[in-house]
């Protein structure tokens, strides 16, 4: 069974940097693509960030962008994004998500396997 499980969150200052961490197990991330959302209170979840497989290209939300980065180590099972300058509107619960084929997509229709989420909250 696939799993993802996110780490690194927590409370920051604006301005701040956080690096979150996501464990895949029970696959790889081969002919997929890897990506993070997030969704803060009363809205719907919205794309972050994405990997494409093999990790020639990456793809970032217009809100995060030069910010964010989205990254993997090598052959390891491990998806991190590093996020800096970090605004309280980055607020919200993040999550790593698995696709269901090698095609990108910023929906979060395109992803069949998610991790539980870890929080961030950025303090003005």
């Amino acid at each position: 069974q696939v799993k993802l499980v996110e780490s690194g969150g927590g409370l920051v200052q604006a301005g701040g940097s956080l690096r979150l961490s996501c464990v895949l197990s029970g696959g790889t991330f081969n002919k997929v693509v890897m990506a993070w959302f997030r969704q803060a209170p009363g809205k719907e979840r919205e794309f972050v960030a994405a990997l494409d497989w093999p990790g020639s290209n990456t793809y970032y939300a217009d809100s995060v962008k030069g910010r964010f980065t989205i990254s993997r180590d090598g052959a390891g099972n491990t998806l991190y994004l590093q996020m800096n300058s970090l605004q309280p509107e980055d607020t919200a619960v993040y999550y790593c998500a698995r696709s269901k084929d090698a095609y990108y997509r910023n929906s979060q229709h395109g992803y069949s396997t998610w991790g539980q989420g870890t929080q961030v909250t950025v303090t003005s």
